[in-house]
Formats: structure tokens, C-alpha cells, sequence
């Protein structure tokens, strides 16, 4: 699975190349032509190619796919880039110049499938609307389907992401432990360090305030948030409606921010101010209506009034408060309704991204 391919016909260029791959903790597989390297095209965590085997690719048809780099002894004549263009090249490393750059970019694409990591943000509109309990509940959705997501605690003042999940007690580390100053963070190191849970093929690692000690840093919070979306986690930030510096580095990197919004009058004028912020940094916001109440407050009414779109309501659940202080998260039920349709939201925005960037190659999925 970390085995890489590598079509590139100078001697001192490949020996970078496997030099480069040693220090990541990958295999190369040396391909000699485009027919070899087509046969695993699709299935190899990263590509590395010079710039002849760039234009043989394109010669030879084959598709763009996340995870190619291309490497030179300079800087790429103008005839190399409609060929790294074509084929989705994701850097261009001249060597040995940048040989450190090759080696975290390997480390970064054998860690995990790459590609297609994203950024939710979770806020509440006023206190107490519950959005710390939707944002464990989407990493819990992520975790049942399958998915690899990383929960980011954001918020000092919370609590602990832990406790709503039930897991206190469990072995690794919180904000407090870490030292990290910014900077790029490998996301095994991450793994290996924090609590995490498997269901499956499912895998979610959580990282949590503690009781005491100091807050995590902006730089901290886009190292890891960074590490995640790189090693193509769904990340998912429990953001606290004071938007403090290490809130804003999450919302800063965030594809979607859903705001969730009690259907009350106070609650509906609070996450007016707070959505305000929130797109005032270019974010896109979407509300989660928690309703119905007794104030007759419809979900669209609470939604237009906050001036965000709707993404969805969610009607209240029987027993939910004393479930989630077990740490129990309901499968079922408007909770994990609702988490699933902010995961397939996300996962919208994701692809209306791509298609922005790649119209040609996306208008035929």
C-alpha cells in the first residue's frame, strides 16, 4: 500500500527520488514506460514523474488523478506545464534544491489516500444551542460510514469534546499536551498521539480541550486542521461562538459552518450577530433549526431571520440528555438524521468546488 511509482529516466534525479522515499517510510516501484505505470495509474497512493515521462502520459492519454508529482534539476522549461496541467500535478520540486519538500510531500500521500480532506465548522447561535453535541455526533456519523474524520475541540471554555463523548478516560493526548508551535504536522504523529476510536473501516480521532491548562494556539489549530484536510480527513471543528484567534484559524479553513439556531426570538437575534461574523470572513453558513418550541417560530422563519439558507431542522429527541451524559450518540433519530445531512452537505460543497476548478473533467461525473 505505501509502494509509489516512479518513471524518471535520470540516474541522480531517481537516486533524490529514492533517497527522498527512505526518510518517508515508502517503497519505489520503478516503472519503465507509460503501459507499466498505466496498469497502477489509479491505485498507487503517489506518482513521481520527470518532466519526459510528463509529456508521455499526456501523449499516451492517461487521466488526471491526485497524488503526481513532478521533479526536475530546475525550473521547468514552458513546454512542462500544459503536460503537469493535464495530468493534475500537485508540485513541481526541483532537486536537490528542495529535496526536504519531496520527502514531506511523500510522507503526506503515503499516509493516507489523498485528496479529498475537508473543513466543517460547527457554532452555536446562543449559548447552549447544542452545537459541541452536532459536532460529536457528524464525527460519529463519519466514523459509522467508514470514513476517516478527525473532531477538533475548539473551544477552552466547553468543557471538553471528551466528555460529550463519553471518553474522558480514554488514553492520549489533549490540547495541553501537545507542543506544537504551527508549522506542518504529519497526521500519523496525530494518530499516534490522540484518542481515537474504529468502527469497521471507520476511523475518528478526537482531540479535546482539558479542565485546566493553557488553549490551543491559532498556529496550533491550523497545524492540525491543516494535517487533516492534507491526509483527506473529514475534519470537523467544534467552534465557540466567541470567535477568538483559534477560532478563527478553524473557520479560516473551513468549506461549511452550520450554525445551529434554537427557533426563539433572543436565540434568532444572537446567531444573527454571530453569522454576520462568520461570512464576513467568507464563509459559507448554514443554519440547523432546533424546533419546533412553543414561540410558533417556524424553521424558515428562524433561518431568514438569522439571514443564512436552511440546511435542515431538528425536531426534538426523547431521552437524547441522558443518552449523550453516558456518552451514548443515538444511530438513530433526529440527531444522527441531522449529522448525516451536514456530512452530505459537506460533501457537496466539496464537489461544487472541484467542478469550479476542473470544469472539463468533472462535467461528465
Amino acid at each position: 500500500m505505501n509502494r509509489l511509482l516512479a518513471m524518471v529516466a535520470e540516474t541522480h534525479l531517481l537516486d533524490e527520488v529514492l533517497n527522498a522515499a527512505a526518510v518517508a517510510g515508502c517503497e519505489v516501484e520503478r516503472v519503465p514506460d507509460v503501459p507499466a505505470l498505466r496498469a497502477r495509474w489509479h491505485t498507487a497512493p503517489a506518482v513521481v514523474l520527470d518532466a519526459g515521462a510528463a509529456a508521455s502520459c499526456v501523449h499516451e492519454a492517461l487521466p488526471r488523478r491526485p497524488g503526481v508529482l513532478l521533479v526536475a534539476t530546475g525550473p521547468p522549461g514552458p513546454e512542462t506545464w500544459p503536460a503537469a496541467v493535464e495530468l493534475g500535478v500537485a508540485q513541481v520540486i526541483e532537486l536537490p534544491a528542495a529535496r526536504s519538500t519531496l520527502q514531506e510531500a511523500l510522507s503526506d500521500l503515503v499516509e493516507s489516500p489523498p485528496g479529498d480532506g475537508r473543513v466543517l465548522s460547527v457554532l452555536g447561535g446562543c449559548g447552549g444551542a447544542g452545537a459541541s453535541v452536532l459536532a460529536a455526533a457528524v464525527g460519529q456519523a463519519v466514523l459509522t460510514t467508514g470514513g476517516r474524520g478527525l473532531l477538533v475541540d475548539c473551544d477552552p471554555l466547553g468543557g471538553g469534546l471528551d466528555l460529550a463523548l463519553g471518553a474522558e478516560h480514554e488514553a492520549g493526548k489533549r490540547w495541553p499536551d501537545l507542543n506544537l508551535t504551527g508549522g506542518r504536522v504529519p497526521v500519523s504523529e496525530l494518530r499516534a498521539a490522540l484518542p481515537s476510536r474504529t468502527k469497521g473501516q471507520g476511523r475518528l480521532t478526537f482531540l479535546s480541550c482539558a479542565r485546566n491548562g493553557p488553549d490551543p494556539t491559532p498556529q496550533a489549530v491550523a497545524a492540525v486542521v491543516d494535517a487533516g484536510r492534507r491526509a483527506g480527513e473529514t475534519v470537523i471543528c467544534d467552534v465557540p461562538r466567541q470567535l477568538t484567534p483559534a477560532a478563527g484559524a478553524a473557520l479560516d479553513r473551513s468549506d461549511l459552518a452550520v450554525l445551529v439556531v434554537p427557533a426563539r426570538l433572543r436565540a434568532c437575534a444572537a446567531a444573527r450577530r454571530v453569522a454576520d461574523q462568520v461570512t464576513d470572513r467568507g464563509i459559507t453558513v448554514h443554519a440547523v433549526v432546533r424546533g419546533p418550541t412553543t414561540t410558533g417560530i417556524h424553521a424558515r422563519q428562524a433561518a431568514k431571520a438569522v439571514g443564512v439558507p436552511l440546511l435542515t431542522t431538528m425536531r426534538p429527541e426523547r431521552r437524547l440528555g441522558a443518552a449523550l451524559d453516558h456518552g451514548r450518540f443515538p444511530v438513530h433519530g433526529p440527531l444522527a438524521a441531522t449529522a448525516r445531512q451536514v456530512l452530505a452537505v459537506l460533501h457537496a460543497q466539496n464537489r461544487l468546488a472541484l467542478k469550479a476548478l476542473h470544469p472539463k473533467e468533472t462535467s461528465h461525473g
